[in-house]
């Protein structure tokens, strides 16, 4: 059985809100029922790391919680995120313009080994 859950975000657009919710919220379910979890954020999704993005969304329209609070959630309750180095360039970001949620920034290596492996499993949203 697997113990590992690697969610990627690479065709999730921070700027439909509604795409964000079910990744993240499956995230937070996985931790909580004891599984190691990564979401690594691709491709547009990256944007999502940087340092204020998340805190001026919300999943859905009238929402009081942006969807870094949901970040946040998952953080605490282990959920590991990552962005993939590629995004960092196609966006102009760097290291330090990440939220303090990111637990750092990974090649295409990383989740290819982690997938391949007898120990992980991945949703890709």
């Amino acid at each position: 059985m697997a113990k590992k859950l690697i969610i990627i975000m690479a065709n999730t657009d921070p700027r439909n809100g509604e795409e964000l919710g079910a990744p993240i919220f499956q995230a937070s379910v996985a931790a909580a029922m004891s599984y190691e979890v990564e979401v690594i954020c691709t491709g547009t999704a990256a944007k999502l790391l940087k340092n204020g993005v998340a805190a001026g969304l919300t999943v859905s329209p009238g929402d009081t919680r942006s969807v870094h609070d949901f970040i946040k959630e998952a953080h605490a309750a282990g959920v590991k995120f990552y962005c993939c180095s590629p995004g960092l360039d196609l966006f102009g970001m760097h290291k330090e313009d990440l939220i303090p949620e990111c637990s750092g920034v990974v090649g295409a290596a990383h989740f290819i080994e982690q997938i391949m492996s007898d120990e992980g499993r991945v949703l890709t949203y």
